[in-house]
């Protein structure tokens, strides 16, 4: 059935994972779990002059899931925080070839960690909204 069909992409990322294990000193980190499915995903991403300089993943689920999460990894280094937060679930489908309708919650989990990560990163982060850079404390 075609719905069950992986790429020869998906099959590759998910047997020559990109960017596999921890990430040390990683400057975001996100977990996500699909709940239904079991899937997780734990993202760490180096972040630098506000773009992801490194990214890496480690991931536990179905052969769609940890491809999905390598081709994440490959889409995010080089783009500016705001690009890499609004990728839509779809441009990770299509980075594996695509995936099967019952599949795209796959997609999603990958969408979700880079936009946890990515606002974790800016709430940890003195002047980026913190206590250390509120505007109004300087009077004007």
């Amino acid at each position: 059935m075609v719905s069950d069909y992986y790429s020869t992409t998906l099959i590759d990322h998910f047997e020559h994972p990109r960017n596999a294990g921890a990430m040390e000193n990683a400057d975001a980190e996100a977990y996500v779990t699909n709940p239904v499915c079991g899937d997780s995903l734990r993202l760490y991403l180096r972040i630098d002059d506000g773009r992801v300089a490194g990214a890496s993943f480690l991931s536990s689920g179905c052969p769609a899931s940890i491809a999905t999460s390598s081709a994440a990894t490959e889409l995010l280094v080089g783009l500016p925080l705001e690009e890499a937060e609004a990728l839509p679930r779809e441009r990770y489908a299509e980075a594996v070839g695509g995936l099967p309708r019952s599949k795209v919650h796959c997609s999603v989990l990958a969408a979700s960690a880079v936009r946890q990560a990515i606002a974790t990163w800016r709430q940890q982060r003195p002047g980026e909204g913190g206590e250390a850079g509120e505007p109004q404390a300087r009077g004007g």
